[in-house]
Parts: C-alpha cells; sequence; structure tokens
C-alpha cells in the first residue's frame, strides 16, 4: 500500500459495540499540524487581544491627556491674541499722549509686531495633525518673541514720556485732556449742514448732548476768562489754560464759576443748557491752541 494507516479503535458503551477506523499515517500528521498550527494561532490572537486590553485604559488616558492639551493650546492662543489687543491699545494711547504733548510718536519708524498666533481652525478640526499644532505653536512663539521686544521698546518710550511729562508737570496740568461732560457726541468738529441754513458750513467744535442740567467740568487747570451771553452761543465761560490754550463752553443753562476765578482739572463749571442758537440740550465745547480752533477730540483721554 502506498500509503500506510493507522488503525483506531473506538470502545463506546456495550462490549458488542467494538468500531475501528482506519486512517492514514499522513493525514493524521497533517491533522496534527493544522491542530497545533491552529491553537498556536489563537494564543497568538489571545495573547495579542489581553495585550490590547491592558492598554486601553493607558490609551485612552493619552488620548484624554492630548485634547486637554490641545484645549490649553487653543486658550494659550486666545491669551496671546488678546495680550497682542492690549499692547496695541497701549501703543495707541501712548501716542495720543504724545500728540497731546506735542512730542513725535514715531510711527513711520516703529511699528507693533504683534501678530495673532490663534489660528483655532487649526486645531479644532477633526483631521488636526501634529504638523498643524506645531504651525500654531510656531505662530505663538513668533508671537510672543515680537510681544517681547515691544514691550522693551514702549517700556524705554515709557520712561522718556514719564521723564518729559515730569519736566513740564504745570503745562501738562493746563492741557485739556478729560471730556467736559457725559452724553453722546451730536456733531463732530469739521464740516457738517447746518441744522438751520441746510448749507455746509464749518463747525469748530464738539457737541456732546445730553439730558438738561448735566454738569459740566474742567478739562484742565486755568483762570475763567470770561462768563458771557449771546445769541449763537446762549449762556457760555471761555477758559485760559495758559501754554496757547484755550477752552469755550456754549449753550449753557447755567454758570457755577465767577470772571478771573481759578479752577482745577475736573471741577464743575456749568450745567448743560439750551441758551442761545440751539436744537436741543446739548454742550458746544471747543479747544483754541494759540487762537486756532483745534479738533476737541484730540485732547480726550479715554
Amino acid at each position: 500500500m502506498l500509503l500506510k494507516k493507522i488503525t483506531i479503535v473506538y470502545l463506546p458503551d456495550g462490549i458488542n459495540a467494538v468500531k475501528q477506523f482506519k486512517v492514514p499515517k499522513l493525514f493524521l500528521k497533517l491533522f496534527m499540524v493544522l491542530f497545533l498550527s491552529i491553537t498556536a494561532g489563537i494564543v497568538w490572537v489571545s495573547s495579542d487581544y489581553l495585550k490590547l486590553k491592558k492598554n486601553i485604559p493607558e490609551k485612552l488616558s493619552l488620548l484624554n491627556q492630548n485634547n486637554q492639551y490641545k484645549n490649553q493650546l487653543i486658550s494659550l492662543a486666545g491669551k496671546i491674541d488678546q495680550i497682542n489687543k492690549k499692547v496695541a491699545e497701549l501703543k495707541e494711547f501712548e501716542n495720543k499722549i504724545k500728540i497731546m504733548v506735542n512730542l513725535d510718536t514715531g510711527e513711520e519708524e516703529t511699528q507693533f509686531l504683534g501678530i495673532g498666533g490663534s489660528d483655532f481652525s487649526l486645531l479644532e478640526s477633526e483631521d488636526a495633525t501634529a504638523n498643524s499644532d506645531q504651525k500654531l505653536i510656531g505662530l505663538m512663539h513668533q508671537s510672543l518673541e515680537n510681544i517681547s521686544t515691544e514691550i522693551s521698546v514702549q517700556a524705554q518710550e515709557k520712561t522718556e514720556l514719564f521723564d518729559f511729562i515730569e519736566s513740564q508737570k504745570s503745562m501738562f496740568a493746563c492741557t485739556p485732556s478729560i471730556s467736559p461732560t457725559e452724553g453722546w457726541v451730536s456733531s463732530r468738529f469739521g464740516y457738517r449742514v447746518s441744522p438751520f441754513t441746510n448749507k455746509k458750513e464749518f463747525h469748530s467744535g464738539l457737541d456732546i448732548s445730553s439730558r438738561m442740567g448735566t454738569e459740566i467740568v474742567a478739562p484742565a487747570d486755568g483762570v475763567v476768562a470770561s462768563v458771557a451771553k449771546s445769541d449763537g452761543m446762549g449762556i457760555n465761560i471761555t477758559i485760559n489754560h495758559g501754554y496757547g490754550f484755550k477752552t469755550i463752553y456754549g449753550h449753557l443753562s447755567k454758570t457755577i464759576v465767577k470772571t478771573g476765578q481759578a479752577i482745577k482739572r475736573g471741577q464743575i463749571i456749568a450745567l448743560m443748557g439750551n441758551t442761545g442758537r440751539s436744537t436741543g440740550p446739548h454742550l458746544h465745547y471747543e479747544v483754541h491752541l494759540n487762537d486756532v480752533a483745534v479738533n476737541p477730540e484730540r485732547y480726550i483721554l479715554n
């Protein structure tokens, strides 16, 4: 016989039920190899599954940590943007003070280099990659470096500005720097259409509207030059601040100061009214520098 066979004797319950099976020896070997292979595969898969199952909590923990880091990165980028805006606001405020005291703002020479480092779409998309994380981090580092440079520059500029103001305290005290009253701007400095003639005219002041009797304060130290009444301005006050500055207040309902009286910045000088040529309760406020009307909004620090 070409194939050797192995006889398998099967003894079920009972003496007369003996059964025999003849199986080729090669087939038995193949069966054993297949059985061992399947068993080894099951053992390997089971082992791999147990390892994966064991690592699931660790993977979930890493995933949660990654999400936390991503949220922190977005939050940090947002804070950098806020710092950029605050530094820019401080720069603008400083320039406004420099304009008031006739100092060079240097805007042509130096510009704020801060950049917005928070392109949140890089991280918020579901398919965000490590490359987008690195891009955002790079932008944030660049922005922080620019902020650091700007802070150093502004620190030096503010020191110089402080030294200048310190040496010019008297002049600064006499320079208009606050709003003379509360309310909303109803007409700005410059050309406008007259509410009385409907023709174009130059408006030499700033109109601030509010309720009748609203308090009006001096925007700087000075001396009351006149308290008068006219058809156009109604009851009005003129204050001489020195250093070429003069302010005028029109359409008042009541004056609280007298001619020749020395006043301080923030002191109440009158109440808002509707006297003279006026369409409603408001203050007509003018700032003159060396007898030339200038834009009052340049001399109001928010």
